[in-house]
């Protein structure tokens, strides 16, 4: 791989299609291989639009302006960071001749929840839980009462948990559909109602395919409230052979999705058995764990495999992250403490750099390092604990 200088006409370029935290290491990972990046999201200053050569705010679920983009910057690689795209103007571009990572019709299968279960489980087998889908109320209902309770509703467009509600009883429906359409990525009614899977625990088993073939990182343990990460661990502690079966499960969907780069395959594990629930074709955000633990973070390896460079997939160190959230509604975010935070031994932050604060936004992460995988633990709770964010016009926490 032959890579030029940024800012001149030998410049090897990528255009992030998604600016948010992980798109911002992505960036950087980038940057220190002497690639341009053009950093893309929906609205201005996102985070990776603070560390990329040039950046862009359009509606990338509008083909036009995506497409109309990608003419004007000509790049070398196209990554999407994020699922709400036109994925049928990548699949043109990618036509045309410019790389779609991992490829178009990846970015088109994980993008929404259907076409990706229907891949895993009705064409590769992979082992799932129970599903159905739905379209209305009505349909919910039904799906429900055919898979029973307790079980999960989501809708098929969506991320981080965004939409996602537990159904206990058939009294829970109505609330639980109306969550989802509020959640959804894109204005769409469909959903998916996924039976309760029974799991010991869940991973992530990050995956990476490069130009010499497949690498797999050490399992990732994570732990979610509401279907979103708040913290994560690694190496997460599993029998051989569960560790063989993820390894098997995510090799398969990962060739079946094709091209070049680091997946997230989200894995439920029982005993020695492994189900299948989702991949993402992207770094993943309990993979945030990764700049405390392996010698290559998931972004250097994502940049590295999409560049055709070797790879390098070893533990460093066990190590765990945890999140920081905003804690309050603000365009004006402060955080205190962050010299606290940064005095727990083996701890570091990633601020983010997110111009909006919610009180459930994810504004920052804290990881940290140590002999054991509870040591870190403790540590980086720890730390995230120590940051106090606090709008900077002093209004109160609405939360």
């Amino acid at each position: 791989m032959r890579i030029g200088t940024p800012l001149t006409p030998t410049a090897t370029r990528v255009l992030l299609l998604g600016s948010g935290e992980l798109g911002k290491e992505v960036a950087i990972a980038f940057q220190r291989l002497g690639v341009e990046v053009v950093a893309v999201d929906r609205y201005p200053g996102a985070p990776a639009h603070q560390v990329a050569h040039r950046w862009h705010a359009i509606d990338m679920t509008c083909a036009v302006s995506l497409t109309t983009l990608i003419e004007q910057e000509q790049p070398d690689f196209v990554i999407p960071e994020i699922e709400a795209i036109a994925t049928a103007a990548l699949a043109d571009v990618e036509a045309g001749g410019t790389t779609v990572v991992p490829t178009a019709r990846a970015t088109r299968l994980t993008m929404d929840r259907e076409g990706i279960r229907r891949l895993a489980a009705e064409e590769l087998g992979l082992p799932t839980s129970p599903y159905a889908f739905a379209d209305s109320l009505d349909e919910v209902r039904a799906a429900v009462a055919r898979i029973g309770t307790p079980c999960v509703l989501k809708p098929v467009m969506s991320s981080s948990g965004k939409g996602q509600s537990t159904i206990r009883t058939e009294a829970d429906v109505d609330a639980a559909w109306d969550h989802a359409l509020a959640g959804a990525r894109v204005p769409d009614p469909r959903v998916i109602v996924e039976g309760y899977v029974d799991f010991d625990y869940e991973i992530t088993q990050l995956t990476v395919r490069g130009a010499e073939g497949t690498a797999f990182c050490e399992p990732i343990g994570h732990r979610q409230e509401n279907g979103d990460y708040v913290e994560s661990w690694q190496p997460h502690p599993m029998s051989e052979a569960a560790a063989a079966a993820g390894r098997d499960v995510a090799q398969r969907i990962t060739d079946a999705l094709g091209g070049r780069g680091i997946f997230g395959v989200e894995l439920f594990v029982r005993g020695d058995d492994v189900l299948f629930s989702e991949v993402s074709p992207r770094p993943h955000d309990t993979g945030l764990v990764t700049m405390a633990t392996q010698r290559l973070s998931e972004f250097e390896l994502h940049a590295r495999a999409v560049l055709g460079l070797p790879l390098d997939v070893s533990l460093r160190s066990p190590g765990a992250s945890a999140v920081i959230y905003g804690g309050t509604e603000t365009k004006s975010l402060v955080f205190d403490g962050v010299g606290e935070a940064l005095a727990v031994p083996g701890s570091d932050l990633r601020l983010f750099g997110k111009p909006d604060s919610h009180p459930r936004r994810r504004m920052g992460v804290a990881v940290a390092s140590a002999d054991d995988v509870d040591t870190a633990r403790e540590r980086a709770t720890r730390a995230a604990s120590l940051v106090r964010p606090s709008a900077a016009d002093g209004s109160p926490d609405p939360g």
